[in-house]
């Protein structure tokens, strides 16, 4: 089971990742844009590590406040659930 989860883990922060450069590209573009909405929830499934990585990669949202603050947020009550469930 563990690995199922650790394995469910890189590939959400890989789409977080993968999703903040392909928003910035389009933004840079002017093309159609993946909603905030749909970042956080990326997030929010287990994303988040790999969305502040992306943020600070690609420097995309970060004069957003709500996301600067928002994805350490989401990152550390993600991270007391993992020590939670692996600690017992």
């Amino acid at each position: 089971m563990n690995s199922y989860i650790i394995g469910y883990l890189i590939c959400i922060n890989l789409a977080g990742l993968i999703s903040m450069g392909v928003d910035k590209r389009r933004a840079i573009r002017h093309q159609w844009r993946i909603s905030e909405a749909n970042l956080f929830l990326i997030a929010l499934l287990g994303g988040s590590l790999g969305s502040i990585i992306g943020m600070q990669l690609f420097r995309h949202k970060t004069r957003h406040w709500y996301f600067v603050w928002g994805m350490p947020v989401i990152f550390f009550i993600e991270l007391a659930l993992l020590l939670w469930i692996f600690l017992g």
